[in-house]
């Protein structure tokens, strides 16, 4: 069984840093595509962070680039997003998602497509909050 456990969410003034983890069990990072989505209120889950099982390529919301990095460790397959410069339009439950796209011929046949909608992955973990004060 696929699990999934973030931590590391908090409340951080503007301009401020926070690293979140997501410790994870029951997945291996070659055939897992992984990342981090967010929930602000009002608004829908959006990716923020994605790494692509194949070739493990990394791409970002426009809204973080140069502000957020994600980055993997392979002997723990555990993710971390280290977010710098942190707005407060960055505010919101944070979560960790996974999937292995069997079922997408799509993923399968393609090398370079990364699904990026949320209602594509089926593992959650149950999020972090993290709020930004300006």
């Amino acid at each position: 069984e696929v699990q999934l456990v973030e931590s590391g969410g908090g409340w951080v003034q503007a301009g401020g840093s926070l690293r979140l983890s997501c410790t994870t069990s029951g997945l291996t990072f070659a055939t897992w595509t992984m990342g981090w989505f967010r929930q602000g209120p009002g608004k829908e889950r959006e990716a923020v962070a994605l790494v692509f099982h194949k070739g493990g390529t990394i791409q970002y919301a426009d809204s973080v680039k140069g502000r957020f990095t994600l980055s993997r460790d392979n002997a723990k397959t555990n993710l971390y997003l280290q977010m710098n410069n942190l707005k407060p339009e960055d505010t919101a439950m944070y979560y960790c998602a996974a999937d292995a796209f069997h079922w997408s011929d799509r993923v399968r046949r393609s090398d370079g497509f990364c699904p990026t909608s949320w209602r594509d992955y089926g593992i959650w973990g149950q999020g972090t909050q993290v709020t930004v004060s300006s």
